[in-house]
């Protein structure tokens, strides 16, 4: 398919013989983990040599993973491939007997004694310090095996099932519009991306269009959203957290004094958001303040477009302008067709980045349509393979990398293309560019605040009970009231919004709006010492990169000599955002 990913270096098909062989391979590596715990834990005698084991054997779950990649992959561009949708099902079913031997070793490191010395006696052991430790303390949120491995099978049934079923929803609602007199029926991606289009009728019919196609799934979404929150307040609750939200920051290797400075210092630069939306409110002829349609309005010059082909030449030639390691990358992904790129009927909406270990690559999904926020997203998306590629060294269990830093090295290549095309571009180039930055600025500051308060307030009130659509509706408002305050027309808000992201539906990602936020703003504090330290930055950039998955937030930030536990950061990022919003004003 032209503008599809190239998955052949996974396999053909999950009927394929080389997919069934891997399947078998898998199960068979399932019951000797299952052995080896069975018959290594039970005291902790021995202790390094056991954990040695224990280690190598989950080294070899890279190659595994592969066969839930190849499915998760296929379902993402096509929801109606029923194979593939089943096979996920099946994968689900055979990782969650991984949960029994993981529970089991937990246990086992709990009942060492000085468990640092035994590490430190054995370089393989040492390698993965930081990660064997995190396990150790994550035993007291740990329940009894038994009580593990039910919860992890009850998730395929429950919160997964959701999941997939919204994804569904989602991926195959069509929207009724009215285009230039003439009646159709487009998939809601395509509908969604109007919302960038140079004509102000047809924006404001899509957003109509949109949030009264939501009418038709708004129901069954709620419900998905109910059984999803339900679950996690029960197992948090059970784990012995004081709430979703704790859980989330000791997964995310992060404390609520990083949490509150963060968004301390954004509640008091709420103010210039505002001023920037409601000046881009009067730019479009709007008499107050800027309704939700118009959010991504272009202004300034507005037939800025790109070919697929042109996007990726200007990313990968301004990326050179940081390295020629990340500008390689860059070619090497596009030549490589590790990229998705066009909307469709049955793909899921928006863009992410797969990490494929066991290759040492990256698949990408996007929604291409030619606008420079495209290229933006292209970007962003090639930031989070670039990391996966500072990554590729690290062994299995050093490659993962907390929520908050998984948004850094996407923001910073973000940044890279908006400060390069700043420096060529005219007047009214500098405005459309300079406003595309900005609305990305507030949709993950200003945005992203309002998606936190609105889950925050769901998972309290979900606690009693189940939310219906006009409730839901009527938070996610109050909400985008409350952080975008005048800066948007309260009477073209986006009740919806709840409907529309599919990270609302994640069990085992909650609160996945704050990162985003943490990320922005921590790469802008990146970007501002590479912009001092020029060249010599690289390399330090690179090794903070390879390290997400050995340190915690402030160990991270620290590489960097950076304290992210009081606002002051925070802040020092904000104000360079706060300085555009003036440039832009001044334009």
């Amino acid at each position: 398919m032209e503008g599809g990913w190239s998955l052949k270096e996974l396999y053909d098909s999950v009927d394929s013989d080389v997919f069934k062989n891997d399947l078998e391979d898998f199960k068979q590596y399932i019951e000797r983990l299952k052995k080896f715990s069975a018959d290594n834990f039970m005291s902790a005698d021995g202790a390094r040599e056991k954990m040695e084991g224990y280690v190598g054997l989950i080294g070899e779950l890279a190659k595994h993973e592969s066969l839930y990649a190849y499915a998760n992959l296929v379902f993402a561009v096509d929801v109606m491939n029923e194979p593939a949708g089943k096979m996920n099902d099946v994968l689900a079913e055979l990782f969650a007997e991984l949960t029994a031997p993981e529970v089991q070793f937990r246990q086992f490191l709990s009942a060492i004694n000085d468990i640092g010395a035994v590490i430190d006696s054995s370089p393989l052991l040492a390698e993965h310090k930081f990660a064997l430790l995190e396990m150790k303390e994550e035993t007291k949120y740990m329940l009894s095996e038994r009580e593990e491995v039910v919860i992890a099978k009850m998730q395929n049934t429950g919160s997964t099932a959701w999941e997939k079923l919204r994804d569904q929803l989602s991926a195959t609602l069509m929207v009724d519009i009215e285009i230039d007199g003439e009646k159709k029926t487009e998939p809601l991606t395509v509908v969604r991306n109007y919302a960038y289009d140079p004509d102000a009728s047809l924006r404001k019919a899509a957003y109509e269009a949109e949030l009264a196609s939501y009418e038709k799934i708004d129901k069954a979404a709620a419900a998905c959203l109910n059984g999803v929150k339900g679950e996690v307040l029960t197992t948090s609750k059970m784990r012995g957290y004081e709430s979703p939200l704790a859980m989330t920051l000791f997964t995310s290797r992060m404390d609520a004094t990083i949490l509150d400075a963060m968004f301390t210092a954004i509640d008091a630069y709420l103010p210039a958001f505002r001023r920037y939306l409601k000046h881009k409110a009067k730019l479009l002829g709007h008499g107050g303040p800027l309704p939700f349609y118009d959010l991504f309005a272009p202004v300034g010059v507005t037939d800025i477009e790109f070919t697929y082909a042109e996007a990726c030449a200007y990313v990968e030639k301004n990326f050179r302008d940081f390295s020629d390691r990340l500008g390689d990358f860059a070619k090497r992904a596009v030549c490589g067709e590790w990229m998705d790129v066009y909307p469709r009927e049955g793909k899921q909406g928006g863009a992410f980045c797969a990490s494929l270990y066991n290759l040492k690559q990256s698949r990408i999904m996007l929604n291409f349509k030619g606008s420079f926020q495209d290229v933006c997203t292209l970007a962003h998306e090639l930031g989070h393979g670039f990391h996966n590629e500072c990554l590729k060294d690290e062994s299995f269990l050093n490659f993962g990398q907390p929520m908050p830093l998984a948004e850094t090295a996407s923001t910073f290549c973000e940044t890279i293309i908006i400060n390069s095309a700043l420096k060529t571009a005219a007047r009214d180039e500098a405005l459309a560019i300079l406003d595309n930055d900005l609305q990305n600025a507030a949709q993950v500051v200003v945005d992203i605040y309002s998606r936190y308060l609105f889950e925050k307030e769901v998972f309290e009130r979900r606690a009693d009970g189940g939310l219906s659509v006009a409730e839901l509706n009527a938070i996610m408002t109050d909400a985008q009231q409350k952080t975008y305050g005048d800066g948007l027309d309260p009477e073209f808000l986006h009740p919806y919004m709840w409907a529309c992201k599919s990270h609302y539906y994640y069990a085992s990602r909650n609160f996945y709006n704050f990162p985003y936020a943490y990320g922005h703003l921590f790469s802008k504090g990146l970007y501002a010492r590479f912009a001092a330290e020029g060249e010599p930055f690289v390399a330090e950039y690179e090794k903070l990169l390879a390290a997400t998955g050995k340190h915690d937030l402030k160990g991270i930030a620290a590489l960097a000599g950076i304290d992210v536990t009081t606002p002051a950061f925070w802040e020092s990022s904000l104000k360079m955002i706060a300085d555009d919003i003036e440039k832009f004003i001044c334009l």
